[in-house]
């Protein structure tokens, strides 16, 4: 396989590295806007120097964003060359083209690291709903968001000095908006729908919700009740019918996801045979994240295309109920939907998400947790 490559930030230079020490691979030109030396690879600031090359048959994308990637990526597919990516929001928004043109023009396409990083979620989505349904997908799908929940949690810190810290880890962009604010997270959970239910989710049907308004009186609050507050995402298929949200989620204290330490991830699928299985690991990081595209690579090599066909597009209807947390705000259907208090918070009746999410648009300054049955 011989490699065009995208980009030579974290997990490009992580690809490239680990690709030096095969023979069954070479990446030979890599992308990269900055002057680097390589012993074994060109490297070029023009992208059509690596798509007028016939002789790479494979583009390794790493370069995050929609453009130009998305650019880039769909020149790739149409000049016949295989594509590999880790980049979450280009395959979310732009799967309804990019898997139909893969597949007419006899290429193959796959972004194993876009979902859970290092872990091989996506890869065995593909193996279990070979022989199972699945129903139900979801969990810890974002690092940063953990870290700064475990960290108010175990460490007592408030949101900004926990926030400062994962950006001072690395965990955490200088703009954390994407992560503290649930679009990683929701990118990720409608990829993973549609792998596992072999469908094209309406992204905009998709509620999602962030951690960014938590507070310290709120993690006290859910720990004299028992609970722990993670972001969690689900994606869920019964009858025909689909539901998918992302929102903040009190975890009963001994949960496995309560213990879900710093930056790992822990993701969940329900089948119909194997019923729940957890995968556990790091969500990010230069060698796990590129060890998955290495991975993407070696399944090409071997015939392998996407996870699963392209689906019919489907719009989730989100009435499952539960009760809710809400900090930050008072109004009519709040009171009227009261069933208890926690301290300055109400707790509601069980709503359904979709009437939940629909209240927290007109309100964007409350925060927001689900509190499951």
């Amino acid at each position: 396989m011989r490699i065009g490559l995208l980009g030579f930030g974290v997990v490009g230079r992580g690809v490239y590295e680990i690709t030096a020490s095969r023979d069954d691979m070479q990446v030979v030109k890599v992308l990269c806007l900055e002057d680097i030396k390589l012993p074994d690879a060109e490297a070029v600031k023009d992208f059509k120097e690596i798509l007028n090359d016939d002789s790479i048959d494979t583009v390794v994308e790493a370069m995050g964003g929609l453009h130009p990637a998305y650019d880039f990526v769909r020149a790739a597919i149409e000049a016949g060359k295989n594509v590999v990516t880790s980049n979450k929001a280009l395959v979310c928004t732009f799967y309804d083209e990019l898997l139909p043109l893969a597949e007419s023009k006899g290429v193959k396409f796959r972004s194993t690291a876009a979902v859970g990083g290092g872990i091989g979620w996506l890869s065995e989505l593909e193996r279990a709903r070979r022989v199972q349904k699945i129903r139900k997908v979801g969990g810890i799908m974002n690092g940063t968001c953990n870290y700064i929940l475990d960290s108010m949690t175990r460490l007592n810190l408030g949101y900004g000095e926990a926030l400062s810290q994962a950006q001072a880890l690395g965990y955490a962009e200088a703009n954390p908006t994407t992560d503290v604010d649930g679009i990683d997270t929701w990118h990720k959970i409608i990829i993973s729908s549609n792998v596992a239910f072999g469908v094209s989710l309406d992204r905009e049907s998709v509620p999602v919700s962030g951690i960014s308004k938590i507070t310290a009186e709120d993690v006290e609050n859910f720990a004299s009740h028992g609970y722990v507050c993670k972001l969690i995402a689900t994606g869920k298929c019964q009858d025909g019918k689909y539901q998918a949200y992302v929102q903040p989620t009190l975890c009963p204290q001994g949960s496995l996801e309560s213990a879900v330490p710093t930056n790992y991830n822990l993701i969940t699928f329900i089948g119909t045979a194997s019923d729940r299985m957890s995968l556990f690991g790091q969500g990010a990081g230069r060698y796990p994240t590129a060890h998955n595209v290495i991975q993407d690579c070696v399944d090409v090599m071997n015939g392998k295309g996407f996870y699963s066909t392209y689906g019919e597009k489907v719009t989730v209807v989100n009435d499952d109920k539960v009760c809710y947390y809400v900090r930050g705000c008072q109004d009519a259907w709040l009171e009227e939907n009261r069933k208890d208090t926690w301290g300055s918070a109400v707790i509601t009746e069980p709503v359904s998400v979709e009437a939940m999410h629909s209240w927290l648009k007109e309100h964007p300054g409350a925060f927001v947790a689900a509190i499951p049955a």
